[in-house]
Order: C-alpha cells, then sequence, then structure tokens
C-alpha cells in the first residue's frame, strides 16, 4: 500500500491555500506527486486580517471563518483526488496547518499560545480522510515557541555533506540552518519579515495585492534612515530559539518607523524599496551572524517569484557564490510546495508517532510528537 498524504498550507501572506499530495517512504523521504494552489476568496482573506487584532465578536467571526477555510481545504483535497485519480481510503492522512491569527509564544503566563484558525473536525467529516492539525500547540506546552516547525522537514528532505542554509519566504521569513553532516545540531528561527509589509504596503498605495517581481520595489530608492531605524528592532538581536509573525511586523510597525523618521511624505516606491531592503538584508545579518559558513542556500516559499527580491539578498549574502543561492527547485522540490509538503511529513510522523519537533529550533524542553488527530 502506498503511503500517501495531503498536506495544506495558508501561510502569512494570506494569498491561498497550497495542497500537495506526497508519496512518503519510511525513512521519511517524501516525493510531491500533486500540487494544487487555490486563492483565498477576498471576503474569507478580509475575515483573516480583521482577525489578526482584537476586535468586536471574534470568537464567532472566527468559529465561522474556521468552517469556511475547512470548507475551502476539502475543496483543495477532492481537487487533488480528483487528479491523481484517487480514493479518500487510498490517503492516509490530511496534515492541515489552518491559517494563523494569533503567535505569542511565552508571553502574559510564561506559557503563551498560538492560534491557527480551522475546523479540523469539519474536514475529517467533509473529505472522508484523517485530519491531523494543531502542530504548534504541543511544543509550546514543552516550553518552545511552536515554530517554526519545517525545519525537521528540510533536515530530512535536503540534509547531507554540506553546509547547507534554507530559506523559506512567505509573508514572515524563516531559516534552516544545516551543518554538514550534524543533522542533530542544526537550528532553524523565523529571521523577519518576509512579503508581509511589501505586500500591505504596495496594497495600501496601490491597491494591488502584491509587487510583481519587485518591479515597483526597483523604482525606488533606499531610504537609508527607515532601514536603519527597522533593522534595530529588538527582534533582529534576539538569538535563537525565536519566532515571530504579525503580531509584531504588521501596519502599526511600520506606521511608526514611517512617524518616527518623518517618511510618511515620501514616495511610496522609495519606501517599498526600503521594506525590501530590510526583508533581504534582515535574511543576510541572520546568516552571517548564525551560519556564517553555509555553503548553499535553497530558497522556497512565495519570495522565489521575486527576482528583484532574490537579487537583493545575493548582493547582500556576499561570502556565498551567487551560483550557489538558488530554487528547491534544484533539489527536485518546487519552491511552491515546500511547505505544504512540510505538513504532510508532519501528518506523517504523527501517524508513526515519531516526534517532529527540534528543541534546538524552538526551545522545548524535549522530543514531542506533535498535532491533534480527527479520525475520518
Amino acid at each position: 500500500m502506498k503511503n500517501y498524504y495531503i498536506g495544506i498550507m495558508s501561510g502569512t501572506s494570506m494569498d491561498g491555500i497550497d495542497a500537495v499530495l506526497a508519496e512518503i517512504s519510511d525513512d521519511g523521504r517524501t516525493a510531491v506527486l500533486c500540487h494544487k494552489d487555490v486563492p483565498f476568496e477576498e471576503t474569507l482573506k478580509n475575515t483573516y486580517f480583521g482577525l489578526q487584532a482584537p476586535s468586536h465578536n471574534e470568537l464567532h467571526k472566527e468559529a465561522l471563518a474556521a468552517n469556511q477555510l475547512a470548507q475551502h481545504y476539502h475543496l483543495a483535497c477532492a481537487a487533488i483526488l480528483q487528479e491523481a485519480k484517487l480514493q479518500p481510503s487510498d490517503v492516509t492522512a490530511i496534515g492541515a496547518h489552518g491559517q494563523t491569527i494569533r503567535h505569542q509564544p511565552q508571553s502574559h503566563d510564561g506559557i503563551g499560545y498560538t492560534k491557527q484558525s480551522l475546523n479540523p473536525a469539519l474536514l475529517a467529516e467533509l473529505s472522508g480522510i484523517d485530519v491531523i492539525a494543531d502542530f504548534r500547540s504541543r511544543d509550546i506546552a514543552a516550553g518552545g515557541q511552536g515554530a517554526p516547525l519545517v525545519p525537521a522537514f528540510h533536515a530530512a528532505q535536503f540534509g547531507c555533506n554540506e553546509n547547507l542554509a534554507i530559506l523559506n519566504i512567505g509573508g514572515i521569513a524563516n531559516l534552516s540552518l544545516i551543518p554538514a553532516n550534524q543533522q542533530d545540531k542544526m537550528i532553524g528561527f523565523d529571521c523577519g519579515p518576509g512579503n508581509v509589509l511589501l505586500d500591505h504596503w504596495i496594497k495600501q498605495s496601490l491597491d494591488q495585492s502584491y509587487d510583481d517581481d519587485g518591479q515597483w520595489a526597483a523604482k525606488g530608492q533606499i531610504i537609508e534612515n527607515l532601514l536603519n531605524s527597522m533593522l534595530g528592532e529588538e527582534y533582529f538581536k534576539k538569538s535563537p530559539p525565536k519566532s515571530t509573525g504579525r503580531d509584531l511586523f504588521n501596519p502599526e510597525w511600520l506606521n511608526h518607523h514611517l512617524t518616527m523618521n518623518d517618511c510618511l511624505n515620501q514616495k511610496p516606491e522609495d519606501i517599498q524599496a526600503t521594506l525590501l531592503a530590510l526583508t533581504a538584508q534582515s535574511i543576510a545579518h541572520a546568516l552571517k551572524q548564525h551560519a556564517p559558513s553555509t555553503q548553499n542556500l535553497l530558497i522556497c516559499g512565495g519570495g522565489i517569484k521575486n527576482n528583484h527580491l532574490i537579487k537583493q539578498i545575493k548582493n547582500t549574502c556576499t561570502w556565498i557564490a551567487p551560483e550557489n543561492i538558488q530554487s528547491t527547485a534544484a533539489r527536485g522540490v518546487d519552491p511552491q510546495t515546500v511547505e505544504a509538503a512540510a505538513f504532510a511529513w508532519l501528518a506523517w510522523a504523527h501517524k508513526r508517532k515519531q516526534p517532529a519537533n527540534l528543541p534546538a529550533v524552538t526551545g522545548a524542553k524535549g522530543l514531542r510528537v506533535l498535532g491533534a488527530h480527527y479520525p475520518a
């Protein structure tokens, strides 16, 4: 019998749902067989944007959004099964991340919390497939950050005899740093904003969802005092384990720096150019500080489509040969599928009762089996 799993991811950028069908071997090697990319409905996207901050009747709004997201996840799963000519009974489980609306580990009471919106029971009911969801909470309960969770998958999929870094550029950018032949000594962390502020600024300025290929940012000039102010953010100075999200890097954070540096009347394309430099330089600083001997950098996530951003990353990561900064496609994995494949792999690990967190990455007290099981 084939070990088929479906992985579904909707990330911080809220640009859509990525779903993959993966075949996972007993040693954890993952082959992506089918990929579906489903755009977010604008009303659901706006609801989730609103749920990033406290609002009236938010519990009710989130519960209905979670139902709607489960229905969208189900449609993505159905499309995958149709294309692959499979029945629900052929798939062992769905690994479903949900939509992160709050992520505040170790905050408030020392334990903190993370909230991924989804109704996994409804997804199991609709799909007829076991669902594994809520992957972050167990790690947080063990004193960890609950994020990032993909480094364990990165190590299983890409780790080899080289000093390798894997950069995922979604709404937030995160790094997995894998030393040669020492996967037990790898670290991973969120290094700062990826697309989140870039997407917000072009939406506010031009009513566009994203900066296609970074063309708008390429027309602007970097505002040095604004860039230095943003790079002074305390989060960048923290040592791993660490994780972040829209709780920190949000429009209010940006407006604070714009106001403080008298930049509200600057050309909007100059601010976009500065935000792109913030993403590139915060990634480079993190790599230089924590993995200066990196030989190869593999990039995945939506940010790989922004050629201007990739060019700036190459320009700032000067100690890595430009030809060694590549898409994960160079290693046989479509960069748009890596995170969804990771959640298929996390479901596989849960089914095998195999720990899937890395305490060196998250700061948890030890290895833990991640996720909650919702039988079909």
